[in-house]
């Protein structure tokens, strides 16, 4: 072979080690990287453990993670207890599709209500108290949907975003981390067993950049694992607001609920099944039971005579004057329909029900419940 052949030779040499170097030394590393995992897994490798604090850190930002994840799922089955609307919801939210606006429970209830009243007729007292009792259950559902928006915007978006961004983050620093600890302790690892003074030379100043890298990942690792100090707070502003929806929701239903209340003992609805009737094979007269009227009237003596007066009646045989308080729709032939605020007479009639009197209009004549009246001097 000729001295240019030679030189040629060498050149070509010299040209592909150096290409392929640093995929051979790549190659070792992996090498040693995974070796170093192996030994470390069965015990037979050295391994750098982290400092305390920042041990303490992960645990919390773990344990963070793990409750956020439990606190977020409870409060979604509370805003949405069907599991199916859920599941909807969360197909509709990852193709980024608009939720399809539905009517909740207490909606639903109240437009069969007011439909329903519509149908008996708003003129008489079940209808019109359905149609009422409807449009509370209305008020209170859109309450409840402005509690269920609120909580999910000021609530659970909060926390979602921690989830899905600060804590993803967090761990793929946290495994970057423990890629620059295995480095770290293979480095270590080639530097025991180095024997030949370069290979030594070599370990050393591989084992001081691993040990940089380490130190910087480390740091990284621990001021993002701080932040979750930063995360506790912003997150029980996010639970005050959530109590403050919440306490805003029940305040404003049971309003409502009140006020319902009231408008319904102007309503009272006496109800009469075959349970308020007593009959016999030979065809006897039937006895109706009023219902007491809701109403803060009936929690305190009346003005007039009150329930002594009544006594006294009972005891006599005369008749006295009544006011009517409430409209009362007559179950049957034997009793007396009522206006609210008009004057009758009333009587006792022996052997009638203690929860009833004999009401007079002119010549219209029939038995009436003393809960729906009150006597005159």
């Amino acid at each position: 072979m000729t001295q240019s052949c030679v030189g040629q030779f060498l050149q070509h040499h010299d040209l592909v080690f150096a290409l392929t170097w640093p995929v051979n030394m790549q190659r070792r590393l992996t090498l040693s990287f995974h070796l170093q995992f192996t030994e470390e897994k069965l015990g037979q490798a050295e391994k750098t453990e982290l400092d305390a604090h920042l041990e303490n850190l992960l645990c919390r930002a773990e344990c963070t993670k793990q409750n956020t994840e439990r606190i977020m799922k409870q409060t979604e089955v509370l805003l949405q207890p069907n599991p199916n609307v859920r599941i909807e919801e969360f197909l509709y939210e990852k193709l980024e599709k608009k939720v399809p606006t539905r009517m909740n429970n207490h909606e639903v209830l109240g437009l069969s209500m007011i439909e329903s009243g519509s149908e008996f007729g708003p003129g008489t007292a079940y209808g019109n108290a359905l149609i009422k009792c409807g449009e509370t259950e209305k008020q209170i559902g859109g309450a409840e949907r402005e509690f269920i928006q609120s909580s999910a915007i000021n609530f659970l978006t909060p926390f979602r975003n921690f989830l899905e961004g600060d804590f993803k983050t967090i761990l793929k620093e946290r495994k970057l981390l423990q890629v620059k600890r295995l480095d770290l302790d293979a480095a270590k690892t080639r530097l025991k067993k180095a024997r030949v003074p370069d290979a030594r030379a070599v370990a050393e100043q591989d084992l001081r950049m691993t040990q940089s890298e380490f130190d910087r990942q480390a740091e990284i690792t621990r001021l993002l694992l701080e932040g979750v100090s930063s995360t506790h707070a912003h997150h029980l502003r996010c639970l005050t607001d959530f109590v403050e929806a919440q306490t805003t929701y029940y305040a404003q239903s049971y309003q409502y609920m009140v006020d319902l209340q009231k408008q319904l003992g102007s309503f009272p609805s006496t109800f009469s099944s075959n349970n308020n009737q007593s009959s016999s094979s030979s065809g006897g007269a039937s006895i109706s039971v009023p219902t007491i009227p809701l109403s803060a009237s009936m929690l305190s003596p009346s003005p007039g005579l009150g329930l002594s007066g009544f006594h006294e009646l009972r005891n006599s045989s005369g008749s006295r004057k009544a006011r009517v308080l409430y409209d009362y729709d007559a179950a049957g032939s034997s009793e007396l329909s009522l206006l609210a605020d008009e004057v009758i007479m009333v009587s006792s009639v022996p052997g009638m029900d203690s929860d009833w009197l004999m009401g007079e209009r002119g010549t219209q004549k029939g038995k009436v419940p003393i809960t729906y009246l009150e006597l005159l001097n």
